[in-house]
């Protein structure tokens, strides 16, 4: 982040109400989240209790597929969106780790998330992060920030980084059209990343589970293996292509770890050309 970027401004942050980034921030140990979250973390995993265990996967296979991308596919450009509340390693820290100059753009619309915005953007010297506001639902308004432009150069591969954002895009349509309307925007050698609820491990728990989300206002949609692979369209994917995300090159902790306290499907594909 350069100097001058680091305005952050003022929200509401409807403290009264439950917030899937404070939930994910509470369930993984964080301190960025308020009673009501509390109360909808205890419900929700009064019914669905491996979600800590999923969530941590979740966040496992993030750091792998980044490093991956970083190390192996010499991709030094990031687009995370739906990027949450900071939990260390963030994304640019695992790809600055391998390259300093590594550039990332975080795009979230959550108050919350503004407010800690300074926190997410230290950047290496070499490098740079920036801090979109922006919704998923507006692809194009994303592509169009001026500080997206300043901090990417979309005429190189950029790896675009969707990790547990798309179980809340509920329409299929809808969720394919915001894929394909960003990725026909990066060039040839880009890479998309994603990971999304899926209930083929544990249906009944995560059946349950979405309903109380639901029962809290969050609607969430549960997708099969099937669906999972379709969302990367005509892309060409890494092996082992879409599985559970501990299963995704695994280390040693995600080796370990039980399929059925695993909720995510995820993988990696590559744009052709």
């Amino acid at each position: 982040m350069k100097p001058g970027d680091d305005r952050v401004p003022s929200v509401a942050l409807r403290t009264d109400v439950a917030h899937p980034a404070r939930i994910y921030d509470f369930l993984l140990g964080g301190k960025d989240n308020f009673a009501a979250d509390r109360d909808a973390s205890v419900e929700i995993t009064g019914v669905w209790p491996n979600l800590p265990k999923s969530m941590r996967a979740n966040r496992s296979f993030m750091r792998r597929v980044t490093h991956y991308l970083a190390a192996e596919q010499g991709i030094r450009q990031f687009l995370d969106i739906g990027t949450g509340l900071p939990t260390s390693p963030n994304l640019h820290e695992v790809a600055q780790a391998v390259d300093p100059g590594a550039r990332v753009a975080y795009v979230d619309n959550d108050p919350m998330v503004l407010v800690h915005a300074r926190a997410l953007l230290t950047s290496t010297p070499e490098g740079r992060t920036t801090y979109i506001d922006a919704d998923l639902h507006d692809p194009q308004a994303i592509l169009n920030a001026p500080n997206l432009r300043a901090t990417l150069d979309l005429d190189r591969p950029v790896a675009l980084s969707l990790i547990a954002v798309l179980q809340f895009i509920t329409d299929e349509d809808e969720a394919h059209a915001i894929i394909d309307g960003l990725m026909k925007h990066l060039a040839p050698g880009s890479f998309l990343a994603l990971s999304t609820v899926t209930a083929d491990s544990a249906p009944e728990e995560v059946t349950r589970g979405i309903a109380a989300y639901e029962a809290r206002g969050i609607p969430e949609r549960i997708r099969d293996r099937a669906e999972v692979e379709l969302l990367f369209g005509d892309l060409e994917l890494v092996d082992p292509g879409v599985c559970l995300v501990h299963r995704w090159h695994p280390d040693a902790e995600a080796e370990a770890t039980s399929d059925a306290h695993v909720h995510m499907h995820g993988g990696v594909a590559r744009k052709r050309g």
